[in-house]
């Protein structure tokens, strides 16, 4: 039987995707109400410009006073959706400690302090969803937090940045350099006035420790993970890529050790081969690639941004967390019972594609296998393409393979074996003294083989 007596939702932030969960909330109210096994009211929304005309809202739930709405008594789910830490924290555990329950989108404050506010929940018995947080409607938290509970996962591997992908994406099928790809993004509304969060990958990042800390049953803060951007892409890595057969993509890579004992998390552009799933994800969709013992190879795809998708992920964990509500019990909490520590950068174990301007002159590939041997990393393939005005030559050279020199300024392309990060960097480090190597114009990791 259905309870008449509403449940009452307070909603925090009614911006892009806050007005929309608004929306949804008044025109699915039935349905909501059925899906519950009660209906539930909008009771208050907590704005920062009250004066902005708000469509479908009723000005009389308006309030620019979080925190009193919070602290009312009688909200049963707050909906957090402003972002950023503060005061989205302190509104947070307010509200747990006056009875409500909460869901976020807040990937930031989740990433930097998950834990604190999991402890929170916990010690007031109140439930804390956040599947909004991690690539907008794509069902991803859920899967692996519960569905997934009772497997053991050791990879995550995913483009979970909308912007970066349709950046990347563009450079790749239109030419385009990184700054016309950027302007055009923009242009389009995937880009904010100021891109840095997605640029340069802390978007991402946050997300990655998210998805590393329910995967792996550990804490993992963002300051765990290894963060890289996409400024420093190139056409040339593009069209070197393409000739690999890969596409370059921003990925947010947890892994496991070997071992067991421990796990990384890193972000950075990487070369993937075209044969690889994620390689056709397209424009700004999202999509995550889970590697199980027992479910094997999992993936997850669809818009990870915008309004109306974040706004599913919200009211889909808004009605997990009333029918608990009714049921007067609480959902999953933290799992972090592995207390597996999080390796440094330098562990992590992969290919890389090192593109090098030389001296075209006789001994330079002598001395540049030499450098690479000598720390541990062995090549795969070399290609030498000259620079020169007109020449166009270009040859491959593979492992053990000979090579005749090009006229003119040359670079040298270098793909690898697997290998250490630590021991790339110590490679890279020695090729700059080097007095042929005039400079490493790119390195990047090769993934997904």
């Amino acid at each position: 039987m259905m309870r008449t007596r509403p449940l009452k939702v307070a909603l925090l932030g009614c911006g892009v995707v806050g007005s929309e969960v608004a929306r949804i909330m008044t025109t699915h109210a039935d349905d909501l109400a059925a899906r519950i096994g009660a209906p539930v009211e909008l009771a208050g929304v907590a704005v920062r410009r009250p004066s902005k005309v708000r469509e479908g809202i009723d000005p009389a739930l308006i309030t620019t006073d979080a925190t009193a709405l919070v602290k009312r008594g009688d909200i049963d789910v707050v909906i957090e959706v402003i972002g950023g830490i503060e005061p989205a924290r302190t509104l947070i555990t307010t509200a747990f400690e006056h009875g409500a329950s909460v869901v976020s989108a807040n990937k930031a404050l989740l990433a930097e302090d998950g834990a604190a506010l999991h402890a929170a929940a916990e010690q007031h018995g109140r439930d804390l969803y956040y599947e909004a947080a991690v690539a907008g409607a794509i069902p991803l938290v859920r899967p692996l937090r519960e569905s997934l509970a009772g497997d053991k996962v050791n990879r995550v591997l995913g483009i979970v940045n909308g912007t970066t992908n349709f950046i990347l994406d563009k450079m790749d099928t239109s030419g385009a350099g990184y700054s016309e790809a950027l302007d055009e993004a923009t242009a389009l509304g995937y880009a904010e006035a100021d891109p840095t969060a997605d640029v340069e990958g802390f978007d991402a990042a946050a997300k990655a420790a998210i998805l590393a800390g329910i995967a792996f049953h550990t804490r993992v803060r963002i300051g765990d993970v290894h963060r890289e951007g996409i400024t420093e892409v190139t056409a040339a890595d593009i069209a070197s890529a393409r000739r690999m057969g890969c596409t370059v993509k921003l990925l947010a890579i947890c892994e496991r050790a070997a071992d067991g004992q421990s796990v990384t998390a890193r972000v950075h552009p990487a070369m993937i081969p075209l044969s690889h799933p994620l390689a056709s994800v397209r424009e700004a969709y999202n999509a995550v690639f889970v590697e199980a013992e027992a479910a094997g190879q999992l993936m997850f795809y669809g818009p990870g941004a915008g309004g109306s998708p974040t706004a599913s992920a919200v009211l889909g964990d808004l009605v997990a967390v009333c029918r608990n509500k009714l049921n007067e019990a609480t959902g999953p909490g933290e799992s972090a019972y592995t207390r597996l520590p999080v390796s440094p950068m330098g562990d992590v174990v992969t290919r890389y594609h090192i593109s090098l301007d030389v001296a075209d002159k006789p001994g330079v590939l002598a001395q540049v296998a030499t450098v690479f041997a000598e720390k541990g990393v062995s090549i795969d393939t070399v290609r030498q393409q000259g620079r020169n005005p007109g020449s166009g030559d270009e040859v491959v050279i593979e492992q053990g393979g000979g090579g005749r020199r090009v006229g003119g300024e040359a670079s040298l392309v270098v793909v690898t074996h697997r290998a250490s990060d630590a021991a790339l960097s110590a490679t890279v480090e020695a090729l700059r003294k080097l007095d042929t190597v005039r400079g490493v114009a790119s390195i990047m990791r090769v993934e997904g083989e």
